[in-house]
């Protein structure tokens, strides 16, 4: 009886064990650079391939944060921004997908663990702790967005991505001007 007991236990112990790692979700940028990885290695589209997840990864916390904006912010400012912000890079990321389907590059179905992190520090807040800390994130994401995709601009491989990567410079040093003009005027 006690072996039976011992052994029930022990299975028991390593069904838990393994069904808690199997919830151990994987990121989803991750994912998708694996795979990338995989089917595009040695090919042109590699390098092009990580900036387009990345730009992925950046475009759908944009649009998400966008319309917490909408909820959480106090200002009516604020909550406009949010939805330029939800609006014009939900058209982007569609463009984007639309772009990646062409060229064979898988891209992330949601949020890395970093930007779901960030998301779920902003959805926190709510009122003018959360305009300050949006506008703040705002304006520091906008120019590292900036940065790379004018280097995709430069440097890309493929024409498509190149030009799809410098057509949306313009856009963000736009959003990039309003979040500093709403982030100056809320100190």
């Amino acid at each position: 009886m006690k072996k039976i007991t011992l052994t029930s236990f022990v299975l028991a112990s390593m069904l838990v064990f393994s069904a808690c790692n199997s919830n151990k979700s994987e990121d989803s940028k991750e994912v998708a650079e694996e795979q990338n990885e995989e089917k595009l290695d040695d090919t042109k589209l590699e390098d092009d391939s990580e900036f387009a997840v990345a730009a992925a990864d950046g475009g759908m916390i944009e649009v998400q944060l966008g319309e917490l904006a909408q909820t959480n912010a106090a200002s009516a400012d604020v909550k406009k921004f949010g939805a330029t912000m939800a609006k014009e890079h939900g058209m982007a990321n569609d463009e984007l997908k639309a772009l990646a389907g062409q060229k064979n590059i898988t891209l992330p179905m949601s949020l890395s663990d970093d930007k779901q992190k960030k998301y779920d520090d902003l959805s926190k807040k709510k009122g003018a702790e959360f305009d300050k800390a949006y506008l703040s994130y705002m304006v520091d994401d906008h120019k590292e967005d900036i940065s790379e995709f004018e280097e995709a601009a430069k440097d890309a491989k493929d024409p498509d991505v190149k030009s799809w990567a410098a057509g949306k410079v313009p856009t963000l040093k736009h959003h990039l001007e309003m979040a500093e003009a709403l982030h100056d005027a809320k100190k």
